[in-house]
């Protein structure tokens, strides 16, 4: 996925919560860990912790706090140099985001 077919993806999903709205129904809006943008849930991905170590979430139902993050690189980068998921998540350290950033690369 290109960063030009990752701008048409969460545009696409930002219009579908236009969409939503003229319909009368909301869309829940939740706040990046790593740009802290807020944005519609539909174009995040949350991340939880299992095992120390930082897994997506796609299907948002896990259990546990979770964090949000917009599915592309930067956003990751700045989240892990912050150390935003330590905190977002309640977590004491940093939790490995090895199986995270796999993920990304493979998508992207």
């Amino acid at each position: 996925m290109t960063p030009g077919d990752r701008l048409a993806w969460m545009q696409r999903h930002a219009a579908g919560s236009a969409h939503a709205r003229r319909r009368g129904k909301m869309e829940a809006v939740r706040t990046c860990v790593g740009c802290r943008s807020r944005a519609p849930r539909s174009s995040l991905l949350r991340v939880v912790v299992r095992n120390s170590e930082l897994v997506a979430d796609t299907s948002a139902t896990l259990p546990g706090r979770g964090a949000w993050l917009h599915p592309v690189d930067g956003c990751l980068d700045i989240a892990l140099k912050r150390r935003a998921f330590g905190r977002a998540l309640r977590v004491d350290g940093t939790p490995d985001p090895t199986a995270l950033k796999g993920l990304l690369t493979r998508t992207g």
